[in-house]
């Protein structure tokens, strides 16, 4: 296989898994939950 095809595959791979990568984190279904994991460090300072 040439080198210049696999590096093309592999590129696109990568595009494809940071798109969704990017998705699944401004997800709506996700917002709460990241929401609550945000203020986490905040909770165990004022020990709730």
């Amino acid at each position: 296989m040439n080198f210049t095809i696999l590096s093309s595959v592999m590129t696109v791979i990568s595009m494809i898994v940071f798109i969704g990568i990017l998705v699944w984190a401004f997800s709506a279904k996700n917002k709460t939950r990241f929401e609550e994991l945000a203020a986490l460090p905040q909770d165990e300072e004022n020990g709730k």
